[in-house]
């Protein structure tokens, strides 16, 4: 899953800091205080721990570039060549992978160059800092709303096996949902995304760039409300829901007798079912504990500006906190794509059946084409192994 949206409020306060400028209206939100004159505010950009958390952040940027965008370009690369991979579950995944790929390969470029290469200073222009703000949001409440789809979907396989499966139709336009209601939700991420340039240095002329989203002052109250929502939205309404589906598929999967005699096939699957939900389970765990730290965070700084605003190492906080949050999307790769993927095992048939053709006399592309086309696959998602 990539970086999701860092929500960026006014800080100045009119009473505190007299009748604002133009500039007055906004502030970094690393160091976020309502109430706190900016002089008073450390300079957090500067000394060791500045240095560690950036070489920390860049480590990941990089990892997130090469796991995701190679690991969800062979599963997307796969899934689009063989149409017989396209089962729900499989589809379902695809979400999280285009929207990690994406985040990998168009944004991650752009967030070394921002937080680790300028440090915190952007040089692309408006429309760019925009653009991957808005990206990356879009991109966190797809992974969101894939896994509680994914959730959904198996808790009815498991727990409600004889009510009819989804059909394609509706399960297209779910996946439209998916990534419909994103889409909508992140418009404020590119709305009020901003260019902020503030002095930093000795000489007067020195200056940096602030690429961020940006509220005024004077819409404080709707910008928390918007951060609400969103939180009950994208974070809390699915952690729920997930954690009841899993729940009851637990409750279903180990302490639940199976009526009639257990063949080894029946026992076999039972424990692939199991295998499977354990890693989806952990899923859910790393979601939580990767994005709840990152949600407290905001909560504290937008919401009690006042028990951060003057801690010195309060942005290296945040680096680390970001770094967990988006060191998510590698975990969703890893489980979903690498671990027992079927489609890397299909992937490695095609590599082989097509140096098979190369080096056998009388075999051509068409005819391994014709071959690799004909593998079978399992329409259900039973194991690890997602077929």
């Amino acid at each position: 899953m990539g970086d999701p949206n860092i929500s960026r409020m006014a800080a100045a306060d009119a009473e505190t800091r007299g009748t604002p400028g133009p500039a007055d209206h906004y502030i970094d939100g690393y160091d976020t205080d309502y109430g706190v004159p900016p002089d008073e505010i450390p300079d957090t950009t500067q000394g060791q721990a500045f240095f560690v958390a950036t070489i920390v952040i860049g480590v990941v940027l990089v990892c997130i570039m090469l796991v995701c965008g190679l690991g969800n370009f062979i599963f997307i690369a796969t899934l689009t060549r063989y149409k017989k991979l396209r089962n729900l579950t499989n589809l379902l995944i695809a979400n999280l992978a285009v929207s990690d790929f994406i985040v990998a390969v168009v944004c991650c470029p752009f967030l070394v160059d921002y937080y680790v290469v300028k440090q915190l200073s952007w040089d692309h222009g408006l429309l760019l800092c925009a653009s991957v703000n808005y990206l990356r949001t879009v991109s966190l409440y797809v992974s969101t709303n894939a896994l509680l789809a994914i959730a959904v979907d198996r808790y009815m396989a498991i727990v409600h096996p004889l009510r009819p499966r989804m059909k394609y139709q509706t399960a297209y336009g779910l996946i439209t949902g998916v990534w419909i209601v994103p889409i909508l939700i992140s418009i404020p991420s590119a709305y009020f995304a901003s260019q902020t340039t503030y002095p930093h240095g000795a000489t007067p002329t020195a200056h940096k760039v602030f690429c961020a989203q940006i509220w005024p002052v004077d819409q404080q109250v709707y910008y928390r409300s918007y951060f609400l929502f969103v939180f009950a939205v994208e974070f809390v309404g699915p952690v729920v829901v997930m954690a009841m589906c899993y729940t009851q598929i637990s409750r279903e999967l180990w302490f639940k007798n199976v009526p009639g005699f257990q063949t080894e096939q029946i026992r076999k699957r039972l424990r692939c079912r199991r295998k499977t939900v354990l890693v989806l389970i952990g899923i859910l765990t790393a979601y939580i504990l990767c994005w709840a730290p990152y949600y407290g965070f905001t909560i504290l700084r937008d919401f009690h500006p006042t028990l951060i605003s003057r801690q010195k190492n309060s942005l290296v906080a945040f680096y680390i906190i970001e770094c967990i949050a988006m060191s998510n999307s590698m975990i969703n790769t890893f489980c979903f794509v690498s671990v027992k993927n079927n489609t890397v095992k299909y992937l490695k048939k095609i590599v082989l059946l097509r140096w098979k053709s190369t080096y056998t006399p009388g075999k051509t592309v068409d005819e391994t084409e014709v071959r690799t086309s004909s593998l079978p696959v399992t329409e259900e998602i039973e194991c690890i192994h997602v077929r």
